[in-house]
């Protein structure tokens, strides 16, 4: 099976991200039973109504393209549990602004790590996806060896990230 591209898999995992944020908030409860006058719940609830817009929920197809995409982050070995948390943030996009939730300076700053450097970190979590989704082992740059996904040990992808 061909890798698929760098950029189809950041589409899948932000498709995923923005029908992740796009679910209900909660399940069943016990809300719709409790009694309160009607003449006090209107008035509590339009302006709530008013001011907070939903996405709408999303269907059945949605979520199960949203599981898949989603299990893809644990293509990334558990040992560079920093880039799983970089790609899992590029992943959670606003389902109505369409806007980023962790833009790239504020994961900076949130690891005490340049931007560019949490791109870069990103791009390797990707291309760790990328090898995984076509059955092939990961190749790191600068040394050209091939390492398994799941292996462990130090130096590589994250290592300066994981220190």
């Amino acid at each position: 099976m061909p890798s698929p591209a760098p950029a189809e898999i950041i589409a899948r995992l932000e498709d995923a991200g923005r029908t992740l944020l796009a679910l209900p908030d909660g399940g069943h409860s016990t809300r719709l039973r409790s009694t309160v006058w009607e003449v006090l719940r209107e008035p509590m609830e339009a302006p709530a109504a008013a001011t907070r817009l939903r996405p709408p929920v999303p269907d059945g197809p949605l979520v199960s393209r949203m599981d898949e995409a989603l299990g893809w982050i644990a293509l990334i070995p558990h040992d560079r549990y920093v880039l799983r948390r970089i790609v899992g943030a590029r992943a959670l996009v606003h389902p109505l602004t369409l806007r980023h939730m962790f833009p790239w300076r504020r994961l900076g700053t949130a690891l005490g790590a340049d931007h560019k450097a949490v791109q870069r970190w990103h791009a390797q979590g990707i291309a760790i996806i990328a090898a995984g989704l076509s059955g092939k082992d990961w190749v790191r740059p600068g040394n050209g060896r091939q390492v398994g996904l799941h292996a462990t040990g130090g130096g590589g992808v994250g290592a300066a990230a994981t220190k």
